[in-house]
């Protein structure tokens, strides 16, 4: 896990490349597509800060969105230029490719203390192929090679991977360290108990993770559509909710295996369920809870975790001395079925004794929207990476980077 880090670089004179995870949510404005959350500029911003103060000059590369392989002006990273920009209080230029002549005149003409974004590197299809050949062009004259872009480490892309191999040195940015340390070395010798909460729509995508986390967690947690496939796992009926019913033999295997080695795995006693989820409307009518451990009828559908399931989870999060949360309680984008997450982040937030780590996605919209963002110990940029990473999966992103 003893990576290279940007702390033990001297990158003074030199022409530094950094991977950044600037793939953030635009949006429209009459004067251009604006940057709507700033999580991930503002998380890499002290990588930045600290190599420019040691007099580098700086190529930034990114990718934004899923533009497959050519340039789509929607997915274009010029509105995140005039963003940093204001965010690191110096000029930012733009080169209006990641490779070719221009992007090398603009390169060329960069001093110390000197920042340049690339354009998407997504607008070329080498990029995802992890081509050699793209990635020694986007490189180009830069001998170190800084990745903080834990959120795409997952991915073995040009410049994720073939950049940190062909560099004389690779290095973690101050961002990548603080994930790597907080979903490796924490939680690898973690503070009991060890509480795990887990939710989102699909056992399927985590169920390599729940794997691994049984063999550390003293308690799980589940909520989230993931519920109700473990409910039929268990004979419930789960009327019309959301399930993989070809997944209920691995939801009988990982419930047996919690009992096995004696890990506390709570589904939700109660629920709000619902006859109409209207999506686009973001509504739903009528709504009403069951009572702890009833079916939920013919019809119905569960929506989130009901008010004594919120007691009793946050009872288990208070005595918690590290608390694991990704994924929410139920369908968190509409409004009236968004209250048990919101009662999960407050929770988590008021044990102020415990190490809490949020994992990604709208685990993290929900702490912030909550207002408690500041009082939890760690904010995870990572999704898809940190559940790969909290797996045990290999992150090519991360082994490309020099060992320290």
């Amino acid at each position: 896990m003893a990576k290279l880090t940007v702390q033990d670089l001297q990158p003074k004179g030199e022409q530094v490349f950094v991977r950044a995870d600037f793939n953030v949510p635009l949006e429209p404005c009459p004067e251009g597509p604006k940057v709507s959350d700033d999580t991930r500029i503002q998380e890499t911003l002290p990588t930045l800060k600290l190599l420019l103060e040691q007099g580098a000059s700086l190529v930034l590369a990114s990718h934004l969105g899923r533009p497959k392989g050519k340039p789509e002006e929607k997915y274009s990273l010029k509105p995140v230029a005039a963003h940093l920009a204001k965010a690191l209080g110096r000029p930012v230029h733009f080169a209006a490719d990641c490779v070719g002549a221009e992007t090398s005149k603009l390169r060329a003409a960069l001093k110390p203390g000197e920042v340049l974004l690339l354009e998407n590197v997504r607008f070329h299809a080498e990029e995802e192929k992890n081509d050699p050949a793209f990635a020694k062009k986007l490189l180009g004259p830069a001998k170190i090679y800084v990745n903080d872009a834990f959120g795409s480490a997952h991915r073995a892309h040009a410049s994720t991977e073939a950049c940190a191999r062909l560099a004389q040195k690779a290095a973690a940015g101050l961002l990548m360290e603080k994930e790597l340390r907080y979903l490796g070395t924490e939680l690898a010798n973690p503070k009991r108990p060890f509480l795990v909460i887990l939710g989102g729509a699909k056992v399927g995508d985590k169920i390599g993770v729940l794997r691994a986390l049984l063999q550390k967690a003293n308690t799980i947690l589940i909520g989230g559509g993931m519920t109700y496939t473990f409910r039929l796992a268990q004979g419930k009926k789960i009327g019309k909710s959301l399930s993989e019913p070809d997944k209920v033999p691995l939801a009988k295997e990982i419930l047996a295996e919690a009992q096995k080695r004696g890990v506390k795995f709570l589904l939700p006693e109660d629920t709000l369920i619902v006859e109409q989820l209207d999506f686009a409307g973001r509504k739903v009518s009528p709504g009403k809870f069951t009572q702890p451990g009833e079916d939920i009828p013919d019809g119905w559908e569960g929506v989130d975790i009901g008010p004594k399931a919120r007691e009793t989870f946050a009872r288990e999060i208070a005595g918690a001395g590290t608390i694991l949360w990704n994924g929410p309680m139920g369908v968190f984008e509409i409004p009236a079925c968004a209250e048990g997450t919101f009662a999960i982040a407050k929770a988590v937030a008021a044990n102020s004794k415990a190490v809490s780590i949020i994992g990604g996605g709208d685990s993290v919209k929900a702490v912030k929207k909550a207002g408690v963002g500041q009082q939890v110990t760690f904010i995870s940029t990572g999704g898809g990476a940190s559940l790969e990473f909290l797996e045990g999966k290999t992150l090519p992103g991360v082994a490309a980077l020099n060992d320290s």
